[in-house]
């Protein structure tokens, strides 16, 4: 299933340009011109992904995020920015924003920024499930010490029962077997005995293990004082008026002894005086088995805290650490006491949109993305997911914080996508040097062929000169491990166009197409990589001398090629009256693999020139018609 994505912008070319672009890349597109219709359309569809532009009519993409974080927290929120906003990207940032994105939007930075934000949810739903399978496994835990604590209640359920005896005397002298058949169902010893301590009721777990005592005296069963008629539990009562509670050895009709807890309650009669005393007592062994079961549970599920492959702190209600996990301690320390944000970001304050926070405040499970800090002091990217944790009354007390460390995968995308990059720009500043050589060995031809020794010496000193940069290219390839930085110098921008327009003339001409050249002298100075720039322009300069010799329809075919400043930059335009481009193709123009060329085509050339381009904070776009032919413009800034 194709991922949605919902389109909000007020300008119908731009939803439309950047729809074909996002459809293209297999997204399922849902187009807004407002905020009100966005949120119109986010009710109705409900997509992950919402790409919207910063200054709107009415609700700008500041309030609809607002809007949409209110309705649906999880919900990624792209900004389209122009010029002048960044201020207004950094409140988007701050209201929980995925990402911003600078205005016109290129392809390969809305791929980019689109996977960045796909991870982000499928990262998300992988932390949710593993907290929900961990909570299952918690309650399922909290579920038996429950359990096992009301089995350990017996005096409690002993004294509930206390006022319930006083009809126990008329279900013996019903009872044939001298039974207690309300009591057949507990795990423990019950007798029932009158004023002298003789047992005149008994439940079937205590006939089954010390025999049928009926009449006899019931201290008789204990070994030590309590087998006297004053040392017994039921002697104490009779002479306090009080429920009594000790350990005891029992003597069972084997001979055999067993340790027990002994509770006994008066019954009293409706003189006030006590008629009867109910006796219980549970095998201690049994205790004893349930205390260990009960201190396993808590070592296993200890266990499991510790071992879970994430951070995990469990907060109160002030953000003070309660217990971490032993990854946790590792990573952080032992913060126990402690205040979250000190302890993981050093910050005196909690971070902004706090999840935990959040999860207080509406009792909900909330996932953001953050960058704390080590013990170390070294940056750890990772994705926090909440889980409220509730008393018996369903109050939050507390806060289960998982953080996941993303902070290799973040690092290897980023470098993966640097590498792949860095390879495509230098091979494709290879191809464009390459073509300048060809201009060079063609003077070299033509020189000699007129017998022109100074034309011949220049063609020459051309080759050497570019097989020099090629071979430093070369060189800039074998250490493509590490990120290739611009190489900024102070250059006249009209000697670079000129270095451009006489690379790829001389080609031009020998393949019948007319190159002309209008350069402004004046275009003054811009700090540039003149190879990464001048390699971009080559390539964009033979594809408009390609597309000329596809065309069939024309006699004469020209490439024009301008340069002209204006007041913060310099407008370079590259015109052919070639075969153009239908307007699927103009859309994908600059998208990476994609080649109008089809085999003869790698689908990089313009996609590194955009690419070129950015870099140098500049801009770059297309027009075209089918059988008139393409008009490509870049503005590079001083």
């Amino acid at each position: 299933m194709t991922m949605k994505v919902l389109l909000v912008d007020d300008e119908a070319g731009i939803r439309k340009v950047v729809g074909i672009t996002l459809t293209d890349m297999g997204y399922t597109v849902f187009e807004a011109a407002s905020g009100d219709e966005a949120l119109a359309v986010f009710e109705r569809v409900r997509p992950p992904v919402i790409l919207t532009d910063i200054r709107m009519p009415g609700m700008d993409g500041l309030e609809l995020l607002r809007r949409i974080k209110e309705i649906s927290p999880d919900t990624e929120v792209i900004l389209a920015t122009g010029h002048g906003d960044l201020e207004m990207a950094v409140a988007g940032l701050k209201l929980d924003a995925c990402d911003f994105i600078a205005k016109p939007m290129g392809p390969e930075v809305l791929e980019v920024t689109l996977a960045r934000a796909k991870a982000k949810i499928v990262m998300r739903e992988r932390v949710k499930n593993y907290t929900e399978n961990l909570e299952v496994l918690v309650h399922q835990q909290a579920d038996h010490l429950m359990d096992v604590e009301r089995q350990c209640a017996v005096k409690g359920a002993v004294e509930g029962l206390t006022q319930l005896i006083g009809g126990v005397t008329g279900d013996v002298n019903g009872d044939e077997k001298g039974g207690l058949g309300i009591f057949n169902g507990l795990p423990c010893l019950v007798s029932v005995q009158d004023g002298y301590q003789r047992i005149v009721s008994v439940n079937q777990l205590y006939r089954d293990r010390l025999g049928d005592r009926l009449g006899l005296p019931g201290y008789d069963i204990y070994a030590g004082d309590a087998g006297s008629e004053a040392g017994s539990p039921v002697g104490h009562t009779l002479s306090t008026g009080l429920g009594q509670k000790s350990r005891e050895t029992i003597i069972g009709a084997d001979g055999s002894r067993s340790a027990v807890m002994v509770h006994t309650a008066p019954v009293r009669g409706v003189d006030g005086e006590i008629d009867l005393v109910l006796e219980l007592a549970v095998d201690a062994g049994e205790v004893q088995r349930l205390q260990d079961e009960l201190r396993a549970t808590r070592q296993r599920y200890q266990q499991l805290f510790d071992e879970a492959p994430c951070f995990i702190s469990v907060l109160d209600r002030h953000l003070r650490i309660q217990a971490t996990n032993r990854r946790f301690k590792a990573e952080f320390g032992d913060s126990t006491g402690g205040l979250c944000y000190e302890a993981a970001c050093g910050t005196g304050r909690p971070c902004f949109g706090c999840p935990t926070l959040k999860t207080l405040e509406d009792g909900q499970s909330h996932q953001t993305e953050l960058t704390v800090r080590g013990k170390d002091g070294q940056p750890v990217q990772v994705v926090v997911w909440t889980a409220p944790i509730r008393n018996e009354a369903g109050e939050i007390e507390a806060v289960m914080e998982m953080a996941t460390d993303i902070t290799e995968l973040s690092r290897m995308q980023d470098h993966l996508a640097s590498l792949g990059m860095l390879i495509a720009s230098l091979s494709h500043g290879i191809k464009g040097l390459l073509t300048a050589l060809d201009g060079g060995v063609y003077k070299v031809n033509a020189g000699f062929r007129a017998n022109d020794q100074k034309m011949v010496q220049a063609g020459w000193g051309k080759v050497t000169e570019l097989i020099g940069r090629i071979k430093g290219m070369v060189l800039d390839i074998l250490f493509y491990a590490k990120k290739r930085e611009l190489q900024l110098r102070e250059i006249q921008a009209a000697e670079l166009a000129s270095q451009v327009a006489e690379t790829v003339a001389p080609k031009a001409e020998q393949m019948g197409v007319s190159f002309i050249s209008e350069i402004d002298p004046n275009l003054g100075c811009f700090a540039v990589d003149n190879v990464v720039l001048s390699a971009a322009m080559v390539n964009m300069l033979e594809n408009a001398v390609d597309a000329c010799l596809e065309d069939r329809t024309k006699e004469n075919h020209e490439v024009i090629f301008r340069a002209r400043p204006d007041a913060n930059g310099v407008f370079f335009e590259i015109e052919d009256n070639g075969i153009g481009m239908q307007p699927d193709t103009l859309s994908r123009l600059f998208s990476v693999f994609f080649s109008t060329k089809g085999s003869r085509g790698t689908g990089l050339g313009l996609f590194i020139a955009k690419k070129a381009v950015d870099q140098h904070g500049g801009r770059i776009g297309a027009v075209s018609e089918p059988g008139q032919g393409s008009t490509f413009r870049i503005w590079i800034p001083r």
